[in-house]
Formats: structure tokens, sequence, C-alpha cells
């Protein structure tokens, strides 16, 4: 037919079109003083960093925690619009902006029957009710849109015992009753937040026959031991005496349903009743300020560790003693109704397209240099499609709350929002475009366990493993305001000590953000010297997928209290009614210059993680670590291995090899600074984003779900060093040589020298294996 032939001579032109631009490309000579690859534009950076406005952040912040967001409620869902709206302003938005929606499986208490825990006789007759809202202080808490406090997945039931105090429910605490001489089976254990994980203090208990568990708020741990209401909020920073933490008891991240499969209509999906992870006893978070049954309990003193400020000598139990205000022979029932639903949750993502990556700058046909922003608008959508980097600068942070969530998490979105606003605006106003693509995300769902974070790495995983350069997270920006905290990678430290050396700290006197870090958390380096402390990575927020399910070089800001002056583990009205506007306008930061301080902190970082010729992740500091992990190895079980036939010599000399390597990758960057060959540039780029994926052992843990990053995977055992080592040197410390708990720790040792041996030729020039 005609229009076929039309239809095939179009393509063909079109093919050859593009077989002559790109043979075009790579005939044209380069001239030996072509301008380098365009770097950090400081001008830019400065009008990032006064464009981030405290004010603005603010008003983002009443507006976001104005009703409670609970995951897939419908303010969640209005969330969700109000963030593409922003992103797609055509004054501030960002190139495009788009919802992804999981069907996840969630936890919620039920409304027709609410979960309660009475005191009851021998005749089943009730004698005290325990509080299951929190007071409404400040006319914010009793709303039909706050959720009762429940420990989300916990299993539903009607367990009835008499009472016991487990302190923090630890596997330790449980044998220390024992020990006590107190039968456990059947009991109610009473434990506080703390120690272990929520869903933890539940395995620990059903492990030793308690029939339920009580999770409670102990002021010694939350309040600096101040309990009164005139103490606490809305007169301080304090948690009111009603005050409950929920939370999410579900011991893995992601879906429950489909692990390690992206949420979506054509995923496998287990059945609910074979689903590992969940708590295996009925568990409900109580009010222990008011009414306590732990005023009451009878037995044995318990230890001093284990006293808390509820203004009363903490008893063991089990029950109550004969002169409280319960009859000895009263119980603890405990009657949870909580449900699982399938619900849609979504995340959000809005992405600036960079403009000088893959591969080498297209050079412009006239003049040969490398700059295409100098010859075509720069506003969204005007540049060729293979002009668009595809390498990404993520940013995240969750949105969904338990309550109002004004820290937790919209301190983050606030702050998320406004930087956003200010890079969307230049890009609108074709100021500026990136070099690397940033990629803005609001997960959904964290709260119940990392989920929208964690099943877009499930979904993408191939793209972003290959593609993205590092993770930004904000989570809480600011729990107080004294001072920055950051936790991350070795290769991170850079770029967060270059950008905060450059910002200045909130509040009196004229100290960078770095200089007054120093001040509260530091340590000494054998290469720097006295600098800023950087925490590890666990799996407390976002960054957990990232760094350790796709190995992506991760980090995560806030702004913090001064340790010195407060024993408080968080911020004391986390996770509950009270974590409202007026609890961060008037306590945690009047004036939002700590929400500032964050925005121009993450700013800053981000901008030079997108623009930066050489990416601006130093390996070399990973150099400290694995010193360090060695030495401990070395020293503390060194000896213990010699007696098992175990030699540490292959570790010291892979510990050796990633040494060199990044010392002469170092080393190769400083020579090309001057006069970098564009294809050097990218090649070199890569070697430092690859990196961290080289410590992935997918099979490294298998007990663990989603951990197999060798160095920062969980470690219980007491050595700090390579956490598989430590971890099976501690199980093997009792066995017999030859035992399967000593071929462990040969394995595990081989796992780490296989995965620093692979570093290190990572690190090293592509034809030098």
């Amino acid at each position: 037919m005609q229009w076929t032939k039309v239809l095939g001579l179009g393509l063909g032109a079109a093919a050859l079109l593009g077989l002559g631009i790109i043979l075009g490309h790579f005939a044209i000579p380069k001239k030996a003083n072509s301008p380098a690859p365009s770097d950090l534009d400081l001008e830019i950076l400065e009008t990032v960093m006064g464009q981030l406005d405290a004010h603005r952040i603010r008003e983002n912040l009443r507006e976001l925690s104005r009703e409670p967001h609970l995951a897939s409620s419908p303010r969640d869902e209005d969330l969700v619009q109000l963030l593409l709206q922003r992103w797609k302003d055509p004054e501030s938005g960002l190139d495009s902006a788009e919802a992804f929606t999981y069907e996840v499986l969630l936890s919620f208490p039920s409304q027709e029957q609410p979960n309660v825990v009475d005191i009851v006789g021998p005749t089943g007759d009730i004698i005290h009710s325990c509080h299951r809202t929190e007071e409404n202080v400040t006319g914010e808490q009793g709303g039909p849109d706050v959720v009762q406090p429940y420990a989300a997945y916990a299993p539903s039931g009607t367990p009835q015992g008499l009472l016991v105090y487990a302190n923090r429910g630890t596997e330790e605490d449980f044998k220390e009753l024992q020990t006590q001489g107190i039968k456990l089976e059947g009991t109610i254990a009473l434990t506080r937040y703390g120690g272990v994980g929520r869903g933890a203090k539940a395995v620990n208990a059903a492990k030793h026959g308690v029939a339920g568990v009580l999770v409670y708020t102990d002021p010694a741990d939350i309040n600096d031991g101040l309990s009164l209401p005139n103490e606490t909020f809305p007169n301080s920073w304090y948690l009111p005496p009603s005050g409950v933490e929920r939370g999410s008891y579900y011991k893995y991240f992601g879906d429950p349903l489909t692990p390690y499969l992206p949420a979506i209509p054509s995923s496998f999906r287990l059945d609910p009743a074979n689903v590992s992870g969940f708590p295996p006893i009925p568990t409900q978070p109580i009010v222990c300020s008011l009414g306590c049954p732990a005023h009451n309990l009878n037995g044995t003193l318990a230890p001093d560790t284990w006293q808390g400020a509820l203004g009363c000598h903490y008893r063991l139990g089990p029950g109550f003693r004969p002169d409280g205000d319960f009859s000895a022979d009263s119980q603890v029932n405990v009657s949870i109704y909580n449900r699982l639903e399938l619900r849609n949750s979504s995340n959000v993502l809005g992405i600036i397209r960079g403009a000088m990556e893959p591969g080498e700058p297209l050079l412009c046909s006239g003049c040969h240099c490398y700059s295409p922003r100098a010859h075509l608008s720069l506003s969204s959508g005007s540049l060729p499609l293979f002009l668009w980097s595809d390498r990404y600068v993520l940013y995240g942070n969750h949105r969904d709350s338990w309550v109002h969530g004004a820290v937790d998490p919209s301190s983050g979105t606030a702050v998320l929002l406004e930087l956003s606003r200010v890079l969307g605006t230049l890009l609108k106003k074709g100021t500026w475009r990136p070099r690397r693509s940033i990629m803005f995300a609001s997960w959904g769902a964290e709260e119940f366990g990392l989920i929208g974070s964690t099943e877009f790495t499930e979904e993408f995983f191939n793209k972003l493993q290959e593609r993205t350069v590092a993770y930004i997270n904000v989570d809480i920006a600011v729990f107080a305001n004294a001072t920055l905290r950051v936790q991350g990678t070795p290769p991170v430290q850079s770029v967060v000590f270059s950008a905060t050396k450059e910002i200045r700290s909130p509040g009196p006197g004229d100290l960078s953000i770095y200089d007054n870090w120093i001040r509260y958390f530091n340590r000494s380096s054998p290469v720097y010297g006295l600098v800023p402390s950087l925490g590890s990575l666990g799996a407390g927020s976002d960054y957990a997928p990232f760094i350790h399910f796709l190995g992506i070089s991760s980090m995560d800001i806030a702004y913090t209290y001064d340790r010195s002056k407060t024993s408080a583990r968080i911020y004391p009205t986390y996770h509950t009614a009270f974590d409202t506007f007026d609890y961060v306008d008037k306590f945690l930061d009047p004036g939002f210059s700590s929400h500032q301080a964050v925005a121009r902190t993450a700013g800053s970082i981000i901008l030079r993680l997108s623009d930066s010729c050489f990416l601006p992740l130093k390996v070399s500091d990973y150099s400290e670590t694995l010193r360090s992990f060695l030495q401990a190895a070395q020293q503390d079980l060194g000896a213990l291995l010699e007696q098992h036939s175990i030699s540490l010599g292959p570790l010291v000399t892979a510990v050796e090899k990633f040494e060199a390597a990044a010392t002469a990758l170092g080393q190769r960057i400083s020579a090309l600074k001057g006069s970098p060959d564009p294809l050097q540039v990218r090649m070199l780029n890569d070697q430092l984003m690859l990196l961290e994926r080289t410590f992935l052992n997918p099979r490294a843990f298998p007990e663990e779900r989603y951990y197999s990053h060798v160095l920062w995977a969980t470690r219980t055992g007491s050595v700090a060093t390579f956490p598989g080592l430590s971890n099976a040197c501690s199980r093997a410390r009792d066995t017999a040589s030859g035992s399967e708990a000593w071929a462990e720790v040969q394995r595990q040792l081989s796992i780490v020298v296989t995965a620093l041996e692979g570093a290190a030729a990572t690190l090293r020039p592509v034809e030098d294996l």
C-alpha cells in the first residue's frame, strides 16, 4: 500500500538522520583548548542559599500538619494532590511530576470495637480501664481522624493473665525474670519503649510463654523524669501524661505481601496467614502516667537499672499487691481488634532533568564548546531527548504520619517543598538546569515499615542501581534546634563537610554549621584530625532500601538537640497526637531558622552532587572505616580465630588493596581536574558511583530480608567490626572447632574479603583487573 511505502521512507530517513548526527558528533575534532565540562556554579549556589525562606517553610508546615494524615487516608491523598500541584506549577514547578500507586497491606484498629486494656476481678468484672485515647489538651487530640493508639500489625486476641514488669522487653530482660523465679507462662508483660525494636518485645515475650504485651513511654526515657501537666506540653516540649506512642510492630520493611516484588497488580502476593514478621501475640501501647497498673505490682523490687520515673518503686510481679488499688487476684485483660486491609498508597515523584550527561557532553556545531546551555533555552522540555542525563540524585521524605505529624514527617516535607520551589523557579526562568537529573520523592506509608520507598526500589531496581549517584533523606528535618546531625556512608562525608562549612549556623554568633556541629558530635580522624562525626545508617527511615538493598551511597540529615541537656531518646511527642504545628512553632524551632539551615544544607549537597564535574564522593574516606573494622577484628577476635585455625591475613591484604586503589583513584582525579576529558570524567564518576554496589552480597545474610551490604548490615555481635564476621563469631564462640558455626565464620570472612577485593578492582583503571 502507498502509505506503508511513505512510512517506510520516513522511518528510513529518520534513522539516517539520527546516524548522521551521531557520526557527525564524534567526527568533530576536539580542540586542545576546548573548555572543560561545566562544574558547580557558585553564583547559582549562592542564589539558592539566599532564596530558601524560613517563613515559607513555616507556612508549608502549617498546611501539611493541619489535619491528621495517616497513610492511605483521605487527607494523605489530599497531600498527594498538593505535591503534584506544586511540582506542576508553571512558575515554580519541575519538569515532570507523577504519582505511583501501590496496593499494600496495612493494619488498623477497629472503629467498631476499640482496643481496650482492663483490670478484671476474679469474676470477670471490670475494676479499672486504662485510657484508650489521649487527653484533648489543645483541641487537636480529639478529632474523628485521630487514630486510637495501637500497635500496627499486632494480631487480634483477648489474652488475660497476671501482670509482670519486663523492663524493655529484651531477651535478657525475660531471662532475668526467669532467674528471679517468675513463671512467665500466660502472663501479660508490661514493657517500656527502648532497648530493642517495638516488634522484638512481643517476639521475645512469646518465646517465654507470655500471652500479651503492653508497651508504655516512661517519663525517665523521654521527659527527663517530668510528667506533671504544668511541666509538659502545651507548657513545654515534654510529653503530657496521657501521651501514647503509636508505631509499626512489623519486623521487616516493605509491603508484607510482596517481599522483593513491587506491590502492583501483576505481582504475586503471599497469603496473609503465611506472612512472617508480624508480632506473634496481641500487643498494645498504653498510658502509664495516669492510673498505671505498674503502681500496684506485687513481688520483688526491680533492679536499679529497671527503675523509672512513674513515682513509685517498680516491682516485677506477678500480679498486684494486696494493699493496692486492685485485689491480689485481679488480672489484666488485653482485648485487641486490629485488622489487616489492602489499601492504595502513593509515592509522588518530581523530576528536574539534567542536561550534561550521559556520556560526553555534546559539542555545539558552531563553536565546539561543551556547554549546550549557552545556545539552547533551558526551560522545561526544550532540550533534545538525547541530552537528558541518565544519572540521578535522589532526595526523599515520607509524607504519611500517625496523627498530625508536624515533626515526623512534615518538618521534612515542608523543607522538601521549599527546596523544590526554589530550584523549580530557577528552572522555569531558564536560569539553571543541573548537569545530572534531580529526583524529588514523597514516599507513602513509611510509618508502617518504609513501604513506599521499598516498593519503589523493587519496581525500579535495575534502573536505580545503574544510574543513581546518591540518595539524600530528610525525614524529620528538625528534632530540636541545637546542631546538625548527619548519618551516612563514608563517601558522602566530604560533600557534607564542604556544604556545611559555607552555611552560617542559626542562632547568635558567626559560626558555620560545620563549626557548630563539631562542638556537639566529633571524632578524631587519623587523616583529618578533629571532625564532626557522621552516624551510621540503620533502618529507621527511607534510606534503608537504598543503602541495604541497592547499595547506593546515602545520607540522612536533621537538626537535633544537645544531648548533654536531655536524656530523651527522641523528641518527646514522637508518634503521639501532641506532635502539632504549635509544638514546633513554640518549642522546637521558633522562627524556623533550623528548618532553613537543613534546607540550605540539603540544597547545597544536591547542587554539589548534581552539578559538580567530578562527583564529590570521596571513596578514600572508606579506608578509615575499613581500617577500624580490621583493627577491631584483630584486637578482639584475632586470638579466638587463631585457636580455630582461621587467619585474618587475607582480610589484611584486602584492606591494603582497597586503600591503595582508593588513593590512586584520588590521584587520577586530581591529575585530570585541570583539563578533564569528558569521557574520562564519565568513567571516573562511574567508579565513584558504583563503589557502594561492590559491597553488596545478596546471599551474605539469608536470615535477613533486604540486608545485603556486608559493611552496614545489622550487627548483633559485640565486636565493632564487619557485621557478618562479628555476628558469626558471637554465635560460634562456645561451640567446638569444626562445627557449622565455625564454618559460618569462615564463610563470612570470605564474603568480606571478596567484597573488599571487588571494591578495589572497581576503583582501579578499567583495563587493570
